[in-house]
């Protein structure tokens, strides 16, 4: 059913022919003819970084609810509709106060060139300021220092997941450069949650702290994540904590949830808070196990999978959490953007499926043609095949491995079409 918000977020899509412009002068003139709601956030958490923030973000909001605060939430992109963006107090925005503050800031922003993040930014931004709450998590979209989310002068805490190679023609070509990028969330005297860096990134990182005056809790020095015997053990100055696995899936969810415990201990909550934060948050699209829907009679005995990671790391995380799945014979379906490292992401999963079936991203002009992501994985010995979209991908592979373990992965714009592909028409 088409909304009136998706008219109005249409709107905006002409103000600005860029998709990406960054720079934070445009956000400053809206939120200052908005009257500067970015004052008025309850406790901000700013978490930026490549791989990482949204797990980190959920896992941080299902801690802060189980000891009863109110929290809002801001993360892009959205999977399946806009309104997935921005939580208030804890539940996703309503049709009726999204599309009031979206035509709010339409009007105060007078035609002016605005990007699309940028404008809906600031309308997340004005629908939290007015909502009574504990604290605010915000998600940077892009980057850091010139993305729009970064406008609060003094948050309680910014966090910076493990950073990484992505976006190089907007955040720059060395990880150092990106890194610095990143880092710009960083404000002089507020605390700073470091995630497990690379040495070149953890440099750029610490020494803008330190410039900052920024107290640094860094993993490794500060704090330690790890798993054994089946079980999460974090440690930090306070004492060790014994708990049970993320119920995210996947190896590296552990050094999330680390960052997550790292900033609800620096807050001072409580066990309460730390064993909900691994074990009630809820992230789709990172590993999720699809069951039943409309796609599983594409391919009714194969075991289903659907992440949206995108760059050299995620697919590194995505092969080391196959590796560990029980043995079954396991296929990828792929769809891609043009402006990602295909041949980076994919490496490390071709040493762990038997084959890849590519399809393009379904509405998305920036998408890889199939033909090209095929290309891309019989260049690395992985053989492939194309497929006109994703239930025909799931029957072709059903077709010659009915007990196959599919993922379907590659794009967080693919994962979108296929959980609106789940929903019930």
């Amino acid at each position: 059913m088409t909304q009136r918000s998706d008219a109005i977020l249409e709107r905006m899509m002409a103000l600005h022919p860029k998709i990406i412009d960054l720079t934070l002068d445009r956000v400053w003139s809206l939120l200052d003819a908005l009257g500067n709601p970015q004052t008025a956030l309850p406790p901000v958490i700013h978490i930026a970084g490549t791989n990482g923030k949204g797990s980190t973000q959920a896992m941080i909001r299902a801690g802060l609810e189980a000891a009863g605060k109110r929290v809002h939430a801001y993360t892009s992109p959205h999977l399946a509709r806009f309104h997935e963006r921005v939580r208030l107090a804890g539940d996703l925005i309503s049709e009726d106060a999204l599309t009031g503050v979206l035509d709010e800031c339409y009007a105060a922003n007078k035609g002016a060139p605005i990007t699309y993040f940028e404008i809906t930014t600031c309308a997340a931004i004005l629908a939290m300021a007015r909502t009574p709450a504990d604290y605010t998590l915000l998600e940077v979209g892009l980057g850091g220092r010139l993305d729009a989310t970064n406008v609060v002068d003094r948050p309680a805490l910014t966090i910076i997941t493990p950073v990484s190679m992505d976006h190089e023609s907007f955040l720059g070509d060395t990880l150092a450069k990106i890194a610095g990028e990143k880092a710009g969330i960083i404000k002089r005297g507020v605390p700073v949650i470091i995630g497990p860096q690379d040495e070149t990134a953890l440099e750029v990182i610490e020494a803008r702290a330190d410039r900052l005056g920024a107290p640094i809790l860094a993993h490794g020095q500060h704090w330690h994540a790890g798993s054994e015997h089946g079980r999460m053990v974090y440690q930090d100055e306070s004492g060790l904590l014994d708990l049970p696995l993320p119920n995210l899936p996947g190896a590296h969810q552990v050094q999330n949830a680390g960052c997550a415990l790292a900033a609800l201990r620096h807050l001072g909550f409580d066990d309460t808070a730390t064993e909900a934060a691994v074990t009630r948050a809820q992230w789709p699209a990172r590993m999720q196990k699809l069951s039943g829907g409309p796609l599983a009679r594409s391919a009714p005995m194969a075991e289903l999978w659907l992440d949206g990671g995108h760059n050299p790391a995620a697919g590194a995380a995505l092969a080391n959490h196959l590796a560990n799945l029980p043995p079954r014979p396991t296929f990828l379906v792929c769809g891609m953007l043009n402006t990602k490292d295909i041949a980076g992401y994919l490496r490390p999963l071709a040493q762990v499926a038997q084959g890849l079936t590519a399809v393009s991203i379904p509405g998305e002009a920036n998408t890889l043609p199939a033909e090209e992501t095929a290309r891309a994985a019989a260049a690395l010995k992985l053989p492939a095949e194309t497929a006109a979209d994703v239930p025909a991908a799931l029957a072709q592979i059903a077709a010659h491995t009915p007990k196959a373990r599919i993922l379907i992965c590659g794009s967080l714009y693919l994962a979108g079409a296929v959980l609106r592909m789940q929903q019930p028409q």
